[in-house]
């Protein structure tokens, strides 16, 4: 009890040096004011948080000692597709029931699901530290904006095209660095990533520059209709936000199913053994460069269709949008969720995305907050929201390996 409430008074402290600029403080050199009602209001929240924090560390030690005895929990009892199935219901019906600033934000967090998605096949499963995955994001998106704009590509074209730019720059870049491990690869990713924005923010004649591309077609629909000379094809730009919507929906779901089915092939077990020991992988007869580069290619695959898609909805890019600051939101998507755990992503891109968008009132601090919470995140759950069976087993092998013993 007493580690307990020496933890509680600690957690207090730091809580209130983190939040102390948001409880209505205001000092000067002669004035020192404060909202006692607001400090009562929020530390309040965060014991109400903390307690509910130890609550649940004291069931869930109660129920790893009552394992054998209680028999499987519910969510061993539930097939997980039940779970799929609800939460496909509830994205399907959503558009029907939100306003346009709902809806715009949705979209926003499937395409951090796909981006997310895909960084997970480079850091969560082949265990490549890359900071310049945005790069991909960006050539996919201007891939299109180019296509579009000078060729008149339409948009379920320039789809496909994206892509393989997409995977042909990860090529690219990832044949000379992949070689490298570590720290050393991720410098040069980062780099590499910079090298990227900065040839769109300077090659004018070309992508506009600093100016950015204006003029994109939204994504287009053909549909038959009849008029005086038979039946013809008719055209129209899906351009309302609810179509918009089930249009990222469908990207999300495309590689969500992709990225499943790459981690239960061989190919994903062979990024994990890399993942593991990239030594030993190669003693095994695995091919570790070319499966890298394969891990690369298909992330920047991923990538390249979510910026596709949004420089379709946006109709206009520029460099501004494809700084480092989205490489790592995209990394921290990955961390947070659980690396290698695709549900832990999609759960992640939606609190990444959503919780700053319900906390805007506290203007430029709600980052602040955003932030405290990352850092208790990694303290009392480092393995992430809903982590992969392996990556829990990697953090938590002591108790992993009791359970196994009660288990037996």
């Amino acid at each position: 009890m007493r580690k307990e409430l020496v933890k509680f008074a600690v957690v207090m402290l730091w809580a209130f040096g983190l939040l102390f600029p948001m409880l209505g403080a205001q000092i000067g050199f002669e004035t020192f004011t404060f909202e006692w009602g607001r400090l009562v209001r929020v530390m309040g929240l965060v014991a109400v948080a903390y307690g509910a924090l130890a609550a649940q560390r004291a069931l869930s030690a109660h129920r790893k000692r009552s394992h054998r005895q209680a028999g499987p929990g519910l969510a061993e009892r539930v097939p997980p597709l039940w779970g799929w199935g609800i939460l496909a219901a509830v994205a399907l019906v959503f558009p029907w029931f939100a306003d346009n600033y709902a809806r715009d934000v949705a979209i926003n967090v499937l395409i951090y699901v796909a981006l997310g998605l895909g960084l997970n096949i480079v850091v969560g499963l082949a265990g490549l530290l890359d900071l310049g995955y945005i790069a991909f994001y960006a050539v996919g998106a201007y891939t299109y904006a180019l296509l579009n704009t000078h060729f008149g590509v339409p948009f379920w074209l320039a789809l496909p095209i994206g892509c393989v730019i997409s995977a042909a720059a990860g090529a690219f870049i990832g044949y000379p660095t992949l070689r490298m491990r570590g720290d050393y690869l991720a410098i040069v990713t980062l780099g590499f990533g910079e090298i990227i924005r900065i040839v769109l923010n300077n090659w004018d004649r070309v992508t506009e520059g600093p100016n950015g591309i204006l003029g994109i077609k939204a994504p287009g629909l053909y549909y038959p209709k009849l008029s005086e000379a038979g039946l013809t094809l008719g055209h129209v730009y899906i351009k309302h936000l609810t179509w918009l919507y089930y249009i990222a929906l469908v990207i999300a779901v495309l590689t969500i199913v992709g990225v499943n089915r790459l981690d239960h092939s061989r190919v994903g077990r062979a990024w994990v053994s890399i993942r593991e020991d990239e030594t030993a992988a190669e003693l095994t007869g695995i091919d570790t460069l070319r499966m890298k580069l394969l891990a690369y290619m298909l992330g920047a695959v991923f990538a390249g269709l979510a910026g596709a898609f949004y420089a379709a909805k946006v109709r206009y890019v520029n460099p501004s949008s494809f700084v480092f600051l989205e490489s790592a939101l995209v990394l921290c998507i990955v961390v947070l969720g659980g690396m290698g755990s695709i549900p832990g992503i999609i759960l992640a891109a939606a609190a990444i995305i959503v919780l700053p968008e319900v906390f805007r009132d506290l203007e430029l601090y709600r980052m602040l907050a955003f932030g405290g919470a990352m850092t208790l995140m990694m303290v009392y759950r480092p393995e992430g929201l809903i982590p992969a069976r392996r990556r829990r087993l990697e953090l938590h092998a002591r108790e992993a390996f009791a359970e196994e013993e009660g288990n037996a």
